[in-house]
Parts: C-alpha cells; structure tokens; sequence
C-alpha cells in the first residue's frame, strides 16, 4: 500500500534534509479531507523543531523529496503545515485492476495466537429470547467475522443460564397453575411458555409483597418472606441436591427453552461453535471457591457463606456460596472460564454483555487473580448499551418485552409491504419473494442495530429501519443488487469488465476517483473494526460506499460510456463495489438479494 510509501519516504527525508531519524510511527499520515485536494496529507507541525523552519517551508521541502523519490504522485501543495498529496489516476486504476477480482481483498492473513473465545447471546431458560438478546447476538456474531478477517481463529460460544432462581420461578409457578399444559397441546412456541409462567409467578409475587407491606413489613423484608419466593428458594436447593422430581421437572421446561433458542437462532442466523450449560459449570465453579477457601484466599462468615474480599482492590466484598451452600452467578462464571481456559488456552476470553454488568466482570476477573489465575488478564468485556423501543423500556418481569420472534415477524410482514408497494416483486415466485422479504427484513433488523457503536444506548424503530432510501440495510442490499443487474446486461451484451494492460492511461472523473479510495480503505477498516471491537465501522463504512455509488451511477454512463475503455473500467468499479458490499454486509451477518 502506498501509505507504507509515504511514511520510509517521510523518514528518509528528515534524515537527508534535516540529519535527524525518526521513527515512522511519529509521523501523522491520514487521508486527505474532502474539501482539499488531494489523496493522503501528511502534518509537518511536528517536524519545525528538527527543521527550524516554518512548518510551510518544512510541508513543501518533504514534498518535494517525496516527489522525486514516489512516481505515483502526480503533485502536492501545502496549507499551512499540512502537506496534501495527490496521486496519478494510474495508481487508483491499477489499484482496480489488481484487486477487483480478488477472493480475498481487505482479508488478514491468519495469525499464530492462540484462539478468541468469544461469548454471546448467554440466554436465561426461564424466557424467550427478545430484543435485548438481538442486539447481544447480532453483536457477537459480527464481532466473531470480523476478528475472523483480522486473522484471529474464534471459537463462538453461548452459556445458557439454565438454573438458578430464575428458572426456578417458573418452575414453581408451572407446578402450581400449568395444569399438565405443553407446547405440543397449547401451540405456544417452548421458551414462550416458560416465559408465560414466569410472569405469572411475579404477578403473585407481587401481590404477596404488597399484602405483607399492608401488614406492617418494609418492602425488602417482604421481598425477602413472600411465600411464593421462599418456595422457589426452596425449589433450588432441591435441585442442587438433584430432588428426582424437582430435576425431572427442570428437564422437562429446560428441554422446551431449549427448543425454542435454537429455532429463534435458525431464523436470525446465528450459531455457535460450542455450548455451555450453567448446570454443568457451576459445579466446578463451587470446587474452584472451595479450592481459594481451603487456600486462605477466600473467606467463610459466621453463617457458612464465602466471600472474596476485593476492598484492596478497591471494590467491595464478594459473596461467591451462599450461606446454604447454593451458588450465584459469579460462581459459574468461575468455573466456565476455568474450563474454557483448558480446553482452548485462548489468547483472549471476550465476553458480549450489557453495560449493567459492568461490575460483575470487573469482579470476575479480580476474583480469578485472587485465585491465582494468570490468565484472568486476557478477559476482557465488550460492553453494549441497552436498546429500547420508541414506546420506551422493555420489563421481562411485567410481560412488556419486544420477544425476538415477533420482532422478525414483524419485520418480514412490513418488508413485505414495502417491497409490493415499491413493486420490486412483481416478476418474483411466491418463494423467491418470500425469501426476499426475509432477506430484506433481517438485512433492516441487523443493519439497524450494527450501525450504532455498541457502547451506545440506542433506540430501535422498526418502521425506519425499512427504508430503501435512506441509512438503511435494505438501502444498501438495493445498491448491490442494482449492480447485479447492471453486470448481467452488461454480459448479455459481450460487455468486459477486465482492463487490459495498454488500458491504463486514461483519466479518471471525480465520482470514479471518490469510489476507488473508498474501495482502497476496506482493509484498514476491517482492522479498525476489529481492534475497536465495533461492528458499526464497517456499517458506516459500507452505507458511504453505497451512497456515493449511487450517486455515481445517477451522474456517469456505465455501459453507455462514450468510449469502450471507459465502459469496462467502469463495469469493473461496479464489480469491485458490489464484492466489497457483499464482503461488508457479510461481516455484518447480512445476506444480499441479487435481484429486488
């Protein structure tokens, strides 16, 4: 790549001109703002000490070395200290020509590191998947493309939270009120009908804590003494001492929760390479505290519960067992990290969570170090924001969440009605126009949500995610299908798309100049995304180049170009375009119509 070019040549020049070496990574290069001309600028500010000259007379004395020393600048001229470069059009062509057909262009190659083991998703059993989950999964399954194409071998993963009090509750409140009821005889979706129950328990929940507050109890006594809840307390500790019908019980509406993630992961085109269950981790999490207690690491109180005590590192006390002998969730994500760490020895262990968690992972990775886990420095938690609805907050206790599957339904019925009215399906089967709208309505749902750094908050609107004209995945999806279109009349009519060598020499126009520099910038924007973790680089990255695509095939003839030459250079940005928006969306967990 030229920038390389620039930055030896730059250092070159300040040990011929000035007798001063630098290090290249000293040196400010970055692209040209569009209101200038040019292609790369490089700051000279930075460089007056070592010249003690103005930073113009510096800018223009390392333009000029570099001039006679790259062939590929056409010019330079100097604004104050910044020295703004402008490259031939052969360079862009040939840039072209020799990546367009390329399988692997902006693709690093694999590096020898020990694997990411990335976690996503990590479900509770006790309700369906919803939109929350979504923006979890779309984030996990991105990511784990992206560092992919930085060259990082990933092992995607999914801890399901299958016990615990969550599940318990709606264990007790099926046992209670669910009359033998099944998805099989009710025709609700498994996790949904786990989610139904758990709603109901919380429903008596909190009629029993008003009651026990109408008697004279503050609210956190009676939270403590409902009776509903001491059962399902009650209810776990049968379960860790595996209660033949307590656990038969706990199979049964696991299996359906079960069911019902791995159908809701099918639709939106998620998978994982491995699966946890939190009832088969937490065992060895216990031992794990068990171990740091019989060590002097951890410490037991009067009432037999062990705490870890983290007030050196500036947090609080921990507790790790309950005064029972039950654990918490800190204690299987002990013993999950323990055995992750033995299966693959990961380079790095990076767990896709919400911002609420902050603290919990913060307390992970200082309670394994208190345990003397080394490789408790190589986790490390991406963060997301919430996602919320223009109605407001989601409440899985209240019943008010978006679940994922009426979400997707939602999104297909009014990609449908968007697309008819467009009449994009008018020569479609019913089963090429279905999958469109499917296609179409998952390409708006992750799009939509991808496009937001994940550290933000952010609001869903499922009705401007729809829009084939603006910020939008079907905005772009149109774009490369439009190219699809154009390249096959263009082979129907014997049209090349392939420049030959004596080709090269000819001018480019500005719209054909703006879209091979931003073609030229997808392999540093594959690795800006990967080491930032953000998956909403490429999404932007990807919108511009469709952006200015269109405006170019509005302003300049394709397969109308005034001469032959032209016309296949042109065929060939095309081509180039629609590989790098399919490779981009793809990053994103997007398929692309090649037809709309």
């Amino acid at each position: 790549m030229i920038e390389q070019k620039l930055l030896l040549q730059t250092c070159e020049a300040i040990k011929v001109l000035y007798g001063k070496t630098i290090d290249s990574g000293a040196i400010g290069l970055e692209k040209t703002k569009k209101e200038i001309t040019g292609d790369f600028t490089i700051i000279a500010f930075p460089f007056t000490k070592i010249s003690r000259k103005s930073p113009e007379i510096t800018a223009n004395e390392i333009g000029l070395f570099l001039s006679e020393k790259i062939s590929s600048i056409k010019s330079f001229h100097v604004i104050k200290g910044f020295l703004n470069i402008l490259l031939h059009d052969d360079y862009w062509i040939e840039f072209a020509r020799e990546n367009a057909f390329s399988r692997d262009f902006g693709m690093a190659t694999p590096n020898e590191k020990g694997p990411v083991v990335l976690e996503y998703s990590s479900p509770n059993t006790n309700k369906p998947l919803h939109l929350g989950h979504i923006r979890n999964n779309l984030l996990g399954f991105s990511l784990a493309r992206i560092l992919t194409a930085n060259g990082s071998q990933v092992v995607k993963v999914n801890l399901v939270n299958d016990r615990g009090i969550h599940i318990c509750k709606s264990m007790l409140a099926y046992s209670r009120w669910g009359n033998g009821e099944t998805p099989g005889s009710s025709g609700i979706k498994g996790d949904h009908l786990i989610g139904k129950y758990y709603v109901l328990f919380e429903k008596y929940y909190r009629e029993e804590i008003k009651e026990l507050v109408e008697k004279g109890l503050t609210e956190e006594e009676a939270m403590r003494q409902a009776p509903v809840i001491l059962e399902a307390q009650e209810l776990l500790r049968k379960w860790e001492a595996m209660d033949p019908e307590t656990v038969s019980l706990w199979s049964m509406m696991n299996g359906w929760a079960y069911s019902g993630f791995e159908e809701t992961y099918k639709r939106l085109g998620i998978e994982f390479d491995k699966i946890y269950y939190e009832s088969k981790t937490y065992l060895l999490g216990k031992q794990l505290v068990l171990d740091g207690l019989d060590h002097g690491k951890l410490t037991k109180k009067a009432d037999g519960s062990v705490w870890a005590d983290l007030s050196a590192e500036g947090l609080d006390e921990k507790l790790l067992l309950r005064s029972d002998g039950t654990s918490v969730y800190m204690t299987q994500d002990l013993g999950t990290a323990q055995l992750r760490f033995e299966e693959f020895h990961p380079s790095e262990m990076i767990y896709v969570v919400g911002n609420e968690q902050n603290y919990h992972f913060d307390v992970l990775k200082h309670v394994l170090a208190h345990l003397g886990k080394r490789w408790a420095s190589h986790i490390y938690h991406l963060s997301y924001g919430m996602v919320e609805l223009p109605q407001g907050k989601m409440k899985s206790r209240e019943g008010t969440v978006v679940d994922a599957d009426d979400l997707m339904d939602e999104m297909f019925r009014t990609a449908e009605e968007r697309t008819r009215e467009l009449g994009k399906v008018d020569d479609f089967s019913d089963d090429e126009a279905g999958d469109l709208f499917r296609m179409i309505g998952l390409g708006a749902l992750k799009y939509f949500i991808l496009k937001v750094d994940p550290k933000k908050n952010m609001l869903f609107d499922p009705e401007e995610s729809i829009d084939f004209n603006g910020n939008t995945g079907p905005f772009i999806q149109y774009t490369y299908a439009r190219i699809q279109s154009l390249l096959r009349k263009a082979e129907v009519a014997g049209i090349q798309t392939e420049l030959k060598i004596d080709d090269h020499h000819f001018s480019l126009l500005e719209q054909e100049r703006v879209i091979v520099k931003i073609l030229y910038s997808f392999p540093s924007v594959i690795r800006q995304s990967g080491q930032e973790l953000n998956p909403a680089v490429i999404a932007n990255y990807v919108f511009d180049l469709a952006k200015e695509y269109n405006q170019f095939y509005q302003e300049v003839p394709v397969l109308k170009a005034v001469d032959e030459v032209s016309r296949s250079f042109r065929l060939l940005l095309s081509l180039f375009t629609a590989s790098v928006t399919r490779r981009s969306l793809t990053l994103l967990g997007i398929d692309v119509p090649e037809r709309m």
